[in-house]
């Protein structure tokens, strides 16, 4: 009987290295440990696991090479500079609205034609990471970083020079597909460097700055367009992107795990930096080869392909994280409505001018700046209390094996009080402007629901990343797609909201709808780990069906 156990075991071994050597990750000897600790904990009979409480101990990998060969100051360093990068997106949205009036007139266009720029800017900054996103998990994150910010630069460069609307549109069409394209990148990084058992922490550093834009974008585009006109927008722009471009061109490393795995093996002869340098001399010096092998090996093995955007769009049908992208889109879409109405609604009630309306979105970007810091170790620690509660241990830079681990529950328990907390705060928000209060009561409801909604986005982008960690740019491309349809829509629909039923009743229908939609995060967090387990046995069925024909 004890035989027959172990001949299963063995058995189930083997079909689930077949089925990791098949997923997007690269191949390393972490694969044949995972593969190992998943076979130790399956039963030898087929009983099906209790899906809704874990009990099962995973152990963290064994000895063997790390996830990152870079220190902790060194991974603080390139999620800082991935944030520096997608920065540029959201800003050079914020940026502009000051100005829309002024370029109406020099133009000589209505205003309904510059807004049309808008819009136009907003479905590239949709549908351009589709592409960049995927091109990065096989090509790599840092050659299309440097894509990206080349046609950023360039199109700033004609915006500051045209005087035309239609040189206006196309160029502002090109920003957008050169800025949105880091966005999609900065979470992949994170999750190229860093273990699940830390990664909270760096995703949401990743997101710390970019959650600026909104405070310090209409306060810039205001000034600038007011004392030195609206094509020095544009220019500021380039000197931006010019200071984050050329510090990454010399010192920003490749990370994708298919193209240099856990850092140690040297990029591409044309996608190094002096940063590559610095780590070759440092592994000869203690004796260590470099492994210019494997980056051979690697280069054959990745085939030249054209990025699929139906790709992206699979995924939102894929039950493990479609649900958590289509509730982290809808708690999105309060977070863009509360933006957009601020300029008209205090306008309106406390007849403030642009600038005064600009410093009022400094409330938002502080809360969302905390957010950020506070949320990722809230993350990491939840994590490590459930690792815990199963007698895992949580070996530092070493990846722990999920495989029944409640990954789902870790993430997600941790953004339901601020899920709750942001949406009455928000409620509280558009009734304090239906009754024309003091200032002060927006501006602090304001902070408060910048912190609720920036934390809770941050849990479910973190959970979607831990799913797929092979795919970590496409899951962020999926991400970004449906959150800037569904958000635009937000956008358009919250003015004539208020015009129907008022501001207090307007926003407290998206205070209700992310409270009505609560019940999907319930939803994911009960039946995620069978719809994982399910996954993994319909890859190991394709895997074992494939090696009985090549067999035969």
């Amino acid at each position: 009987m004890a035989e027959t156990r172990d001949r299963d075991k063995d058995a189930t071994r083997e079909s689930i290295i077949n089925v990791t050597a098949d997923s997007d990750a690269p191949e390393t000897p972490e694969k044949h440990e995972v593969a190992q600790g998943v076979a130790e904990q399956q039963p030898a009979q087929d009983v099906a696991p209790n899906v809704t409480t874990t009990t099962t101990t995973t152990k963290s990998l064994p000895n063997g090479s790390s996830w990152s060969i870079w220190s902790t100051q060194q991974r603080r360093f390139i999620i800082l500079a991935a944030s520096c990068a997608s920065l540029l997106s959201p800003l050079s949205a914020q940026i502009y609205f000051p100005a829309l009036n002024t370029i109406a007139k020099d133009l000589h266009v209505t205003d309904s034609l510059v807004n049309l720029s808008i819009t136009a800017f907003m479905v590239f900054q949709a549908i351009a990471p589709t592409f960049t996103a995927q091109l990065s998990d096989t090509v790599g994150r840092r050659p299309l970083y440097m894509v990206c910010l080349c046609l950023y630069m360039a199109a700033n460069i004609g915006l500051g020079a045209q005087n035309s609307y239609p040189a206006l549109l196309v160029l502002r069409c090109f920003q957008s597909a050169g800025s949105s394209g880091t966005v999609a990148l900065a979470n992949a990084v994170a999750t190229d460097i860093t273990t699940t058992a830390e990664r909270g922490r760096y995703i949401a550093y990743a997101a710390a700055i970019p959650m600026l834009a909104p405070t310090i974008g209409p306060i810039i585009g205001g000034l600038l367009a007011q004392f030195a006109g609206w094509r020095s927008v544009f220019w500021f722009l380039l000197a931006l992107s010019g200071s984050i471009a050329v510090p990454m061109v010399f010192f920003f490393p490749e990370t994708c795990r298919k193209v240099v795995g856990d850092g140690s093996i040297p990029p591409q002869t044309w996608n190094r930096c002096y940063t590559n340098v610095v780590v070759e001399r440092a592994a000869k010096k203690v004796g260590n080869e470099v492994p210019f092998d494997k980056r051979d090996e690697s280069s054959r093995a990745r085939p030249l392909w054209l990025p699929n955007p139906f790709a992206t769009i699979m995924l939102l049908l894929q039950k493990e994280c479609g649900y958590a992208l289509l509730y982290g889109s809808l708690l999105a879409c309060s977070f863009y409505a509360t933006l957009s109405l601020i300029p008209s609604q205090f306008q309106r009630i406390y007849h403030f001018n642009e600038l005064q309306i600009a410093l009022c979105y400094i409330p938002f970007g502080v809360g969302s700046l905390v957010a950020a810091f506070n949320r990722g170790k809230m993350l990491d620690s939840n994590f490590k209390r459930h690792a815990k509660r199963l007698g895992i241990t949580i070996e530092k830079n070493k990846q722990t094996d999920l495989s029944n681990f409640p990954i789902e529950r870790a993430r997600l328990e941790v953004a339901l009080p601020t899920i709750i907390i942001g949406s009455a705060c928000l409620s509280g928000f558009g009734w304090t402007l239906h009754f024309e209060t003091n200032l002060a009561g927006p501006l602090i409801l304001l902070l408060v629901i910048a912190f609720c909604l920036s934390a809770s986005l941050t849990c479910v982008a973190c959970l979607t990343l831990d799913l797929y960690p092979g795919k970590a740019g496409t899951v962020t491309a999926s991400n970004n797609l449906l959150r800037c349809l569904l958000g635009a829509g937000a956008t358009a629909a919250v003015v004539p909201m208020i015009s129907a039923v008022g501001v207090g009743w307007a926003v407290t229908i998206f205070s209700l709808i992310n409270v009505v939609t609560l019940p999907l995060l319930w939803y994911v967090m009960k039946q995620g780990p069978s719809w994982r387990a399910e996954t993994l046995r319909k890859k190991q069925e394709k895997q074992t069906a494939k090696a009985a024909n090549v067999a035969v």
